[in-house]
C-alpha cells in the first residue's frame, strides 16, 4: 500500500513529514475553527487549487485543471471544520455532534471522475476538477475514515494532529516519528540516563 506524506513546519521551524492516512484528514492541516484558525492556508479559491495539486489525490493522477469558486471554498472549509470537530471528539472517545455528522453525510454527492486517455490509457482526472467535486471527495473520505474507528490524536502534549491509525497493532501514537516520536525517545533516554546510579 503506497504511503503519502505532506511536509509540515513545527513551531520550532523544523520541517517534518506527516502522513495523516486519508484525504479528509489531510484537509485538516489547512486550518480550522478556534485555535486552528492561526494555521489557515485556504484564504482564496486559488489557495485550494494550489493545495489540491499536491494532495494525496495526486497519487491516482495529477490534478492540473481545477475550478474553485469562492462559494466552493467556503463550503469546503465548513465541511473541514465539521469533520475536525467530529474527528477530535472520536479521538478523545467522545460522541460527536450529530449535526456535524449530518453535514458530512449531506456533502457526499459529487466527486472527481477518473478517466483513461483513449490513446495512451494514462489515468487522469476528468477536467476540470471542481470545488463541488473536492467537497464530495472530502465528505466521502471523511465518512469512510470515521467508519474505521481508527482516528487518533498525536500523543505529544503539545501536538493536536489527527491521523488514521493503519498500523497492524493499532498502536500508532505519534503524528510523525521524525518529530513527536523522536522527541519522546530523546526525553525517555534523558530520563533513563538521569536515573542511572553514578
Amino acid at each position: 500500500m503506497p504511503t503519502w506524506a505532506r511536509t509540515l513546519t513545527g513551531h520550532d521551524g523544523r520541517r517534518y513529514r506527516f502522513d495523516p492516512g486519508s484525504f479528509s484528514l489531510e484537509l485538516l492541516v489547512t486550518g480550522g475553527p478556534g485555535e486552528y484558525r492561526r494555521y489557515e492556508v485556504l484564504h482564496a479559491p486559488e489557495d485550494l487549487a494550489t493545495w489540491l495539486r499536491d494532495c494525496r489525490l495526486t497519487t491516482t493522477a495529477p490534478i492540473t485543471d481545477v475550478h474553485v469558486t469562492h462559494e466552493d471554498l467556503e463550503r469546503v472549509k465548513a465541511l473541514r471544520d465539521a469533520f475536525l470537530r467530529v474527528a477530535r471528539a472520536l479521538a478523545h472517545g467522545a460522541a460527536p455532534d450529530p449535526a456535524h455528522v449530518e453535514a458530512l453525510n449531506a456533502a457526499t454527492a459529487e466527486t472527481p471522475r477518473p478517466r483513461l486517455d483513449p490513446g495512451t490509457l494514462a489515468l487522469a482526472w476528468a477536467a476540470p476538477v471542481t470545488g463541488a467535486q473536492v467537497l464530495g471527495a472530502a465528505a466521502r473520505d471523511a465518512v469512510r475514515t470515521i467508519a474505521t474507528g481508527a482516528i487518533r490524536e498525536c500523543s505529544a502534549d503539545d501536538c493536536r494532529l489527527l491521523f488514521l491509525d493503519t498500523s497492524r497493532s493499532g498502536s500508532r501514537r505519534w503524528c510523525s516519528m521524525e518529530r513527536c516520536g523522536n522527541r519522546h525517545k530523546v526525553r525517555t533516554h534523558r530520563v533513563r540516563r538521569e536515573a542511572e546510579p553514578l
